[in-house]
């Protein structure tokens, strides 16, 4: 058997594996939030608080799809245009056209020019948040993050750079089968690691201080058997009015982790729910199924990729020879942006799916579905959520249930529906 028929038979196999899994996995039922009860939670929140949050998501749009529409455009011009394999060549010039230059240089240098092609909507956006009183920082704060955030981006996607095009150089032909283990090994790794090395860089974590809330946290971790490493507190506020609380990491990198901005905002028991729903989280293993999911997907793309490089009409116009040649890094972003947009509501409903049984999960936890409703509300209210947002943008991007879908879930609950 060639290669390419090596390919076809993995990635036949790998999306069956994928499929299987996820239908296995995902939880394609969720709680009932009857619609009726939506209605009624909707209106029971403050009439003004609702209209400035969707005048404030009104605001943001123009922002957020200007921003998803150029970064295409400029990813469709890198990659279907011989501008990209251009990029790529001028970088490496001064090293010879060293393949090593044109890959790391190269590479960095197409994704850079389309990072700051979108630069004015992420401005537009901070001008909105700091606006309606969401974000508290300075554009000299904004703009350390943005570093930081492509500084971080540079170094994860150098590494990935350089094994995969180490990978193309010395095995052209084989190379989606090793491209294809290393970049679901990547994907594993950065579950494990990520929240230990890139948190800190963007937040101090601090232990939270002795006392009846951190117990109660530590306990209910405790009887939901899900052990956690430590309870800390983030310092949120330096950038955000937003309140929030998550489990982070893998076994024994897993810890509880309470916004400060929560601390201020929120009631105790109030906190204890939210924790409750990142613990189902943990307890349901999402993590480690995203992780999972990640690593089969990226995988089966590699291999799609490589399989793709056999349409000489492409790889005309993208000006290159082979899709697995350092040139072809802007004909990969084209293709990676476009099968992201296209992927994206799929990835919002299963978002949506495991979210809300995490929200069953944590009314089951704690048996105070006023409270979880309560939390709800103040969640909305506070980070200024559209509580009940419109059909075409929920099933495009929404990654949670509403704010009016989770009160109705709790309502449900305390009826004894299931």
């Amino acid at each position: 058997m060639t290669s390419r028929a090596w390919a076809v038979g993995t990635l036949v196999v790998l999306l069956v594996v994928l499929a299987v899994f996820a239908a296995v996995s995902i939880p394609w039922h969720r709680p009932p939030a009857p619609r009726a009860d939506q209605l009624a939670a909707l209106g029971s929140l403050p009439a003004d608080k609702v209209a400035r949050a969707r005048q404030f998501h009104a605001a943001l749009r123009p922002g957020s799809y200007g921003a998803m529409a150029i970064g295409l455009v400029v990813a469709l011009v890198l990659g279907l245009t011989p501008l990209g394999a251009w990029i790529v060549t001028q970088a490496g010039r001064p090293f010879g056209g060293n393949w090593i230059a044109q890959a790391l240089l190269g590479g960095l240098a197409v994704v850079l020019v389309a990072e700051v092609s979108t630069l004015p909507f992420a401005a537009w956006r901070h001008v909105i948040v700091v606006r309606y009183g969401i974000s508290t920082q300075s554009w000299g704060s904004w703009t350390v993050d943005l570093l930081k955030s492509w500084a971080v981006g540079a170094v994860i996607g150098g590494v990935a750079l350089l094994g995969f095009y180490t990978i193309t150089h010395f095995a052209p032909h084989w190379w989606w089968a090793f491209g294809a283990v290393g970049a679901a090994g990547l994907v594993v790794l950065l579950s494990f690691v990520l929240p230990v090395l890139v948190e800190p860089v963007f937040n101090r974590f601090t232990p939270m201080a002795a006392g009846p809330l951190r117990t109660e946290l530590i306990a209910l971790a405790d009887r939901d058997g899900v052990p956690v490493r430590d309870v800390l507190v983030a310092d949120a506020s330096r950038r955000t009015r937003a309140v929030n609380a998550y489990v982070s990491g893998l076994g024994p990198t897993r810890r509880i982790v309470v916004y400060d901005t929560m601390l201020t905002e929120a009631a105790p028991d109030e906190v204890v729910s939210v924790v409750a729903h990142e613990l189902g989280h943990a307890k349901d293993n999402d993590v480690l199924i995203g992780t999972v999911l990640g690593a089969l997907g990226t995988a089966a793309a590699v291999i799609a990729l490589f399989l793709l490089g056999s349409w000489s009409g492409l790889l005309r116009l993208a000006n290159v020879d082979s899709i697995g040649s350092p040139q072809a890094i802007g004909l990969m972003l084209a293709v990676v942006t476009l099968a992201g947009l296209v992927a994206g509501p799929a990835q919002a409903y299963v978002s949506r799916r495991i979210e809300a049984r995490a929200d069953a999960h944590a009314l089951a936890l704690t048996g105070a579905p006023a409270t979880f409703e309560a939390m709800q509300r103040r969640l909305g209210t506070v980070n200024l959520s559209d509580p009940d947002p419109p059909t075409w943008e929920y099933v495009i991007s929404a990654s949670h249930p509403s704010t009016v879908e989770r009160m109705a879930a709790a309502r449900a609950y305390a009826r004894g529906e299931r």
